[in-house]
């Protein structure tokens, strides 16, 4: 995990983690709040290692998203703000980790089949609660199917997994209530339609940005 900086730390210590992590990028963090990024381009113009990173005009304050949200969203707000890695808070916004657009990408691709059409819902639940048998039978008892989904341990309880599935149909209300009334959390629903030319666009972009 890429660890963020302080305002104490030095301009030499960043350039130091920069090489370390192999990043372009370091989050700046003070008592717990994300307050934006310093790169290396600002770093090396200083000239100075004596300089503190509270000295610095910081940039990319508004560069970080919720635990919660998509992967997409991570995607776009990296592309938007050309930077390679963004902050991750939690719902109080208090500063839990970064996350880099290397790593979204591969989550992406190994969790969401973008052809297809559908909606992406994000449970959390008890890891024991956990039966991927019987989210396919509620979601097929709705007319619709599971095409494809992934599990991780939810950071704020281990004792808790989130559990993202891409379903084949856009409205996904009554699959919602259906889950709602055997007692499943919902974290968070998005609606997903089919790629088009501007959103390829779009990923080439990223993929020609990241050098893949």
């Amino acid at each position: 995990m890429i660890p963020p900086l302080k305002l104490t730390d030095t301009a030499a210590y960043a350039i130091a983690w920069l090489e370390e992590f192999r990043t372009k990028e370091l989050p700046v963090v003070n008592n717990g709040e994300f307050l934006g990024l310093i790169n290396d381009e600002q770093i090396l113009d200083s000239n100075d290692g004596s300089k503190l990173i509270g000295d610095f005009d910081l940039g990319c304050a508004d560069c970080y998203v919720q635990e919660s949200q998509y992967f997409y969203d991570i995607l776009k707000l990296a592309v938007d703000s050309n930077v390679e890695l963004v902050g991750v808070v939690d719902e109080s916004k208090e500063f839990v980790g970064v996350i880099t657009i290397q790593d979204t990408i591969t989550a992406f691709a190994q969790t969401t089949p973008i052809q297809a059409e559908g909606s992406v819902l994000v449970l959390s639940m008890d890891s024991a609660d956990y039966s991927l048998s019987e989210l396919s039978r509620l979601v097929e008892e709705n007319n619709a199917r599971i095409l494809s989904s992934s599990v991780r341990q939810d950071p704020g309880d281990v004792s808790r997994i989130k559990v993202t599935l891409k379903i084949n149909l856009e409205d996904i209300s009554s699959i919602v209530a259906t889950f709602e009334r055997f007692e499943y959390k919902i974290i968070s629903r998005f609606q997903e339609t089919v790629v088009t030319e501007d959103d390829r666009d779009k990923i080439d972009e990223l993929l020609k940005y990241l050098d893949l």
